[in-house]
């Protein structure tokens, strides 16, 4: 029965983690701002996309699977670790850059390509696989019906939606707009520091 499942308890913890300025609300802003609204929704679209499948992965009890698989964790682990690099890397290399922008802002990759970033992003990043099997474990008994599974997926999904493209919405107005283009070389060092960061806490915990 859906009154067994504690909604109230995943909802709320989730949009604690989906507020939070973790890499793909970093991505999301950076994207929204430098490269305009359309590949921010886009990038926005492949993170909820991501959040879905592992809503749908913990609730179906798959995320077990890679808790008792240890090389698969890992696996994921480094390539997600490796993927945050890569885009400190990027920023940093930015940030040295003094190039400036118009506010009008700059089309750098397509939508699709700004959406695989995003689901490739948040399927990398084990973090969420804690998150979504940790959530579930706790707010889903262990005989929960597929019904009561399929609406938290479903409102999870939602929630994910409203956040994560929300975020694309308010950083691609034309005042943060213009606020990043005086800044920009500040906020991509920022970004550099906090993905890099991200990725070596990654690298160095122990699941």
């Amino acid at each position: 029965m859906i009154a067994d499942i504690n909604l109230p308890l995943i909802l709320a913890a989730h949009l604690v983690a989906s507020f939070s300025p973790g890499p793909a609300v970093l991505a999301i802003a950076g994207t929204s701002m430098s490269s305009g609204r359309r590949q921010g929704l886009a990038i926005a679209a492949g993170v909820t996309t991501g959040s879905w499948l592992w809503s749908i992965l913990a609730a179906f009890g798959l995320g077990a699977v890679m808790f008792s698989n240890a090389w698969l964790f890992e696996a994921l682990r480094y390539c997600g670790a490796c993927y945050l690099l890569y885009l400190a890397f990027r920023s940093m290399r930015n940030a040295l850059t003094s190039r400036d922008i118009k506010l009008k802002p700059i089309i750098t990759q397509s939508p699709q390509a700004a959406y695989w970033k995003g689901l490739a992003l948040h399927l990398t990043n084990p973090k969420a696989v804690m998150f979504f099997g940790s959530l579930f474990a706790i707010g889903i008994p262990a005989n929960a019906p597929a019904t009561s599974l399929l609406v938290i997926i479903g409102t999870v999904g939602l929630q994910s939606l409203i956040v994560f493209h929300g975020y694309a919405l308010l950083f691609s107005t034309r005042r943060i707009i213009s606020g990043y283009a005086r800044l920009r070389r500040w906020f991509e060092a920022g970004f550099a520091v906090a993905f890099g960061a991200a990725g070596v806490k990654i690298l160095s915990s122990h699941p």
